[in-house]
């Protein structure tokens, strides 16, 4: 995915310049009270999937690369997802400590995962006919977690879109009869349908950085998604400006919150953002993917949260419709230790220290929460607060931590093997409010 993004980033610069939200009408932008509440998950689930899994490859992207155009648009007629149960995978997005839930409902290949009545391709057209958007809407609503709905601004299926194959150079891929504003109504009729039917909490739009999608179009679905639902969230990806693998990050774009891609965001206390990353290598389902340890997962986790952003997590499910066991366990181990410290996720603000490699913080009320992941000779050593005094230190879930404070540093003596291997927590209580202290960056790298 790496190459890819990068060739998204490429498309970016070449078509077209970025919107912001400054050019919308006043007062239609989700209020900072919804976004607040939004960061405050912390965790979500992101589901890819579709008939693509029975090839094993990635879903839109290989395409006409390593499934011929003809197979891949074909592939739904097999697509029998048998062991597909909504309820037991939104009952593991919440044994994971997971808050929202993502589903690609309509990725770059056109297919939709519930029956639209403005195309046959659709759930509805396979062995399977279940509408799997409403399923997991349903069980996301029975289980408390918010049911959010992905949906792409291209798609390569669709007759009226003007683009095929982003990869033919010969120019066979460009539909010369296509009329995009017939494509643009054909993507309002749908999404007012999914808002209609399903009330999603957020909408995750994805694929805007082809020219034919242009920044009038995109100033002009926010605003219409906005008279469909005031307090709809939607991700920054209607627009062309968005961070994706090797970006640093963006200071402006159209939308709610950005969204890094496949790495740990930079502290940032001012503009929400979320990391969409897989827990395996790809994003669909792929045979014998590499998978995270549980160590990465958490340290992760952490490091996302100490950013002051949210992780949206991505597990890619069989063709049968069944998650990968081992996707199940590391899922539900994430979800042992959020049950054990997730005072030190949910509700927090990043900071004041920025993430790197032996250590994370996150902050809430007048406490501090350090997420220790190596200890050097069993000491941990780290910058000293300015103005600030501690008034306890303490393991949590543990004992007392009695620290050393010098003018410019905090040393906590630690065991040398930590409680915790994945990440030990410790608690700064201090004197005034966390969240008055600013940050403090450092040169190491996350």
């Amino acid at each position: 995915m790496k190459k890819i993004a990068t060739l998204c980033l490429l498309l970016l610069a070449l078509y077209g310049h970025a919107q912001t939200n400054a050019e919308l009408p006043p007062g239609i932008l989700t209020s900072k009270a919804v976004m607040d509440r939004f960061m405050n998950l912390r965790f979500g689930m992101f589901i890819h999937w579709g008939p693509v899994t029975l090839r094993g490859t990635e879903i839109g992207w290989s395409r006409h690369r390593e499934v011929p155009g003809a197979d891949y648009d074909t592939l739904y007629r097999q697509f029998n997802p048998v062991k597909f149960n909504a309820d037991e995978w939104v009952k593991t997005a919440s044994e994971a400590g997971m808050k929202y839930l993502v589903i690609t409902a309509k990725h770059h290949d056109g297919f939709c995962l519930w029956p639209s009545a403005y195309t046959d391709y659709n759930i509805m057209a396979t062995p399977f006919k279940k509408d799997v958007v409403g399923l997991l809407a349903k069980a996301c609503k029975k289980y408390g977690i918010q049911f959010c709905i992905y949906y792409s601004v291209l798609d390569w299926h669709h007759p009226e879109y003007p683009t095929d194959n982003i990869y033919d150079t010969t120019g066979a891929g460009i539909r010369k009869n296509a009329h995009i504003e017939k494509y643009v109504a054909y993507m309002k009729n749908q999404l007012k349908e999914l808002v209609s039917n399903y009330d999603p909490y957020m909408l995750w739009f994805d694929g805007p950085w082809e020219s034919v999608w242009t920044k009038e179009m995109a100033l002009d679905m926010y605003a219409y998604l906005k008279t469909l639902k005031k307090d709809l969230i939607i991700n920054n990806r209607l627009g062309k400006a968005f961070s994706g693998v090797d970006a640093s990050g963006t200071a402006t774009f159209l939308g709610d919150y950005d969204t890094p891609e496949q790495r740990i965001g930079d502290l940032n206390m001012n503009m929400p953002w979320e990391t969409c990353m897989t827990i395996c290598e790809q994003w669909a389902w792929k045979p014998n993917d590499k998978m995270k340890s549980l160590r990465t997962c958490i340290e992760t986790l952490a490091k996302v949260a100490g950013g002051n952003g949210n992780l949206l997590f991505n597990i890619g499910p069989r063709p049968d419709g069944a998650i990968e066991p081992e996707q199940v366990v590391r899922l539900k181990e994430m979800g042992s230790w959020l049950k054990q410290y997730g005072a030190a996720v949910y509700n927090t603000h990043g900071g004041p220290y920025e993430p790197n490699p032996a250590y994370a913080a996150t902050r809430s009320g007048n406490k501090i929460y350090l997420h220790v992941f190596e200890a050097a000779k069993g000491n941990l050593t780290i910058p000293a607060l300015p103005g600030v005094k501690i008034k306890k230190a303490y393991l949590l879930k543990g004992g007392a931590v009695k620290l050393t404070v010098t003018a410019d540093q905090l040393i906590i003596p630690l065991p040398a093997v930590l409680p915790d291997p994945n990440d030990t927590v410790v608690v700064l209580e201090t004197d005034k409010p966390a969240i008055s202290i600013a940050p403090i960056k450092n040169d190491k790298k996350k």
